[in-house]
């Protein structure tokens, strides 16, 4: 039979009837209606399909449904209380730019008048009511934060098309990422492009193509007020964390869309970016209007307990194992409270029962506390630090680590080995064969020697290059030589000073993509090096803004 979702032991509230200051406002009125938190747990949660019959089926096609497992989300409490704000947030916002009460006009009017003054600060003729809220979303890489906050927006349409009473197309909501270097510009060109694919304008073009950054500033905040959108995203709001230029710009910006064009922002990173959040956003008048949100991992407590017995439902290895408190200690100690690691650890231990029985017919798939630690040792190895300095619950070291994108990119590796039928591990034990933890090995130290070169300002093509080609020729090296290796590489790519320059022949002598040549005909149109360069697709458009 096929498992159910469970309804969540939480008190059903009681349907009310329209709040009179949501009443009429067209930017509200074709929203979800509101929710209580048992209906939007049962709308965030999402739960693999499961059916007792499967665990007979062939190890071959166990596979495909374990990797099920790979989209679960068992919401808890925190984020339940997410989408609660986040609904006060949105229509709360929305209060103060009804468009019957000529709010939203007004809203209009102001950004012409900071467009024509150039200044968002710039004095305006029609003050109108602010409502908007802010709140931020911190937490520990894994806990969940992007994945709830993509359910919650998931719940609400991103664009409403409105003939009445003005013709508009209304954004609900916008989800950005924080620029590298905090770059307001590209913070501008990354929101223009978002809405040119949302709704099929040209921003890009009349706005961020020759513009300064003080005049997309203004055309970003002005395109906001057109289509009324309803709350902005920024995630990844820690990659400012460390930059001398730009970062407090930009979290400046995001203060002045709060408290001056009134446009509500949710900030989102991980405790890495508290610094940040302190420093600049916590100045807005209503940053902490409905206060912020810091997510922990989860404590080996009641609400661990009930997420891994909820978890421990999905199994298709045969015969079932019972939920233990050794397997339950286990699990917490090599996942330390991270929800998302407890997912993909479960999900990988029964693809090892399952690729093993498929080699050694009859033998027991039975999940036991030492594989889930061999598992882990094998698997995790891109995340040990961070899981070691959890452990130790050392801030200074889990500072280090922003996300869980590399082990996540390994993760789609390994399923893409388990369902493509990849020879599983020698018979009589649970470790890889050496190949394999060879090739494991050599991505964490390509990672680290991406980092290093990131670090110095090589920019990541470059870094990647030179990274192959030092691998190639040094697959089992040691970091610390071959990142001195690509050093040297770097250092002698450099043009002397003093050496002598070879005459040049005539462009006309040079190929057809020669960059000489590529100039030399700009010269011949009046176009600099630069815009030949880039008209050719030799370089590619200005991702960053120094100035700013």
């Amino acid at each position: 039979m096929a498992i159910e979702p469970e309804t969540p032991e939480l008190p059903e509230l009681p349907e009310l009837p329209e709040l009179p200051e949501y009443a009429g406002n067209p930017f509200i009125a074709r929203l979800p209606p509101l929710q209580s938190q048992r209906s939007l747990y049962a709308k965030m949660l999402r739960v693999p399909y499961f059916d007792e019959k499967e665990v007979a089926y062939p190890a071959h096609v166990r596979k495909h449904c374990i990797v099920r497992l790979a989209k679960c989300f068992l919401p808890q409490a925190r984020q339940v209380d997410l989408a609660d704000r986040f609904s006060l947030l949105l229509l709360q916002g929305y209060v103060g730019r009804n468009p019957l009460t000529h709010d939203y006009l007004s809203h209009l009017q102001n950004g012409f008048e900071r467009i024509e003054r150039k200044s968002l600060e710039a004095a305006v003729s029609r003050p109108v009511q602010n409502t908007a809220n802010s709140f931020a979303l911190l937490g520990c890489p894994g806990v969940g934060k992007t994945l709830a906050m993509n359910c919650v927006l998931a719940q609400y349409p991103q664009v409403i098309w409105h003939e009445q009473p003005q013709v508009l197309v209304q954004i609900v909501w916008l989800r950005l990422e924080a620029p590298a270097l905090g770059s307001l510009k590209q913070l501008c060109i990354d929101f223009f492009q978002a809405i040119d694919q949302l709704i099929g304008t040209d921003y890009v073009k009349r706005y961020a193509t020759g513009a300064t950054v003080e005049q997309m500033l203004l055309q970003m905040a002005y395109v906001s007020q057109l289509h009324a959108l309803g709350v902005l995203v920024i995630d990844e709001i820690q990659h400012l964390r460390g930059v001398k230029v730009g970062a407090d710009a930009l979290m400046k910006f995001l203060v002045k869309l709060v408290n001056t064009i009134g446009l509500p922002v949710i900030p989102i990173g991980t405790l890495g970016a508290l610094e940040i959040l302190r420093g600049t956003f916590s100045q807005a008048r209503r940053s902490t209007g409905l206060g912020s949100l810091v997510w922990e991992r989860m404590a080996p407590d009641a609400v661990w307990n009930r997420f891994i017995e909820q978890l421990w439902k999905y199994q298709w290895t045969t015969p079932r194992t019972e939920l233990s408190d050794e397997l339950n200690a286990a699990l917490y100690d090599e996942c330390q409270g991270v929800a998302d690691l407890a997912v993909k650890l479960f999900m990988l231990a029964q693809l090892r029962l399952v690729g093993i029985s498929e080699v050694r017919k009859g033998r027991p798939e039975t999940l036991t506390p030492e594989l889930i630690r061999r598992v882990a040792k094998e698997e995790f190895v891109l995340v040990a630090p961070m899981i070691e300095a959890l452990r130790q619950n050392d801030a200074v070291k889990l500072g280090k680590f922003d996300d869980l994108r590399s082990l996540n990119d390994h993760i789609g590796v390994v399923l893409s080995r388990t369902i493509a039928g990849a020879p599983g591990p020698a018979e009589g034990t649970m470790f890889p064969v050496a190949a394999e933890a060879g090739t494991l090995e050599n991505k964490t130290v390509e990672l680290a020697l991406l980092a290093s070169l990131r670090n110095m300002g090589v920019a990541q093509d470059v870094a990647m290059a030179l990274v192959d080609e030092a691998v190639a020729k040094n697959p089992s090296g040691d970091p610390l030589l071959l990142l001195q290796k690509i050093v040297s590489t770097l250092t002698a790519s450099k043009p002397k000073r003093n050496s002598p320059k070879p005459d040049a022949p005539p462009p006309d002598e040079l190929p057809d993509d020669d960059l000489r040549r590529l100039v030399a005909k700009g010269k011949q149109n009046h176009t600099s090096a630069y815009e030949s360069l880039l008209t050719a697709g030799v370089v590619r458009p200005p991702m960053l803004d120094f100035a700013a």
